[in-house]
């Protein structure tokens, strides 16, 4: 996949008549590429279309003008896979605070315990931020953005829907797994050229 350009960006003014359309277009496309994980951690893979979508609404948003743009496609272009890797953004979704920041203390380094694995083969996550999201005394951030990176012969593996892919979570206090499939097996393996 490419990543965008300040060419495909489309006018506000453009996008702000269409909206809703844009909106119903890229909710189908999110809905085959959400992994639940246990009681309270959501992958959202992520692609060009869902970064556009993005970068689409953060400029509606913030109407931030020409000066916005660039900054946006340098913060979301780095989630547009490239070919031989998943990437998303991982969500520990807890809406109570003060459970919120309990749970968080705990996680510490969640974001180094991720596996996709896809038959015999084990992609391990690797964190896609240049800031650090877990604290010295082991609190984790809400919000991870990782990548997956597959060599051909795990890729082969994904793609062959009859071998099992799942995600795990290998953390000593959120041990949990989901398995890949479906339509969602199918659009996560699309990005994997």
């Amino acid at each position: 996949m490419t990543t965008l350009t300040r060419d495909d960006i489309i006018p506000l003014d453009d996008y702000t008549a269409k909206r809703k359309e844009h909106r119903q277009t890229v909710r189908a496309i999110k809905q085959h590429r959400r992994i639940d994980v246990g009681p309270f951690v959501s992958f959202y893979f992520e692609n060009r279309d869902t970064m556009w979508h993005q970068i689409q609404e953060m400029l509606y948003i913030e109407k931030g003008g020409e000066e916005q743009i660039a900054d946006e496609l340098e913060a979301y272009n780095p989630l547009i896979p490239q070919g031989r890797d998943l990437r998303c953004t991982m969500m520990i979704e807890i809406d109570d605070e003060k459970r919120r920041n309990t749970t968080l203390r705990k996680l510490g380094w969640i974001d180094e315990k991720i596996v996709l694995r896809a038959g015999k083969h084990t992609v391990r996550a690797e964190p896609l931020q240049e800031t650090e999201r877990n604290t010295s005394d082991g609190k984790t951030s809400g919000v991870h953005f990782l990548v997956f990176n597959f060599d051909d012969a795990a890729a082969a593996a994904f793609k062959n829907g009859d071998v099992r892919a799942c995600v795990d979570i290998e953390h000593e206090n959120y041990s949990h797994s989901a398995l890949i499939i479906g339509a969602t097996r199918g659009s996560l393996a699309a990005d994997l050229a």
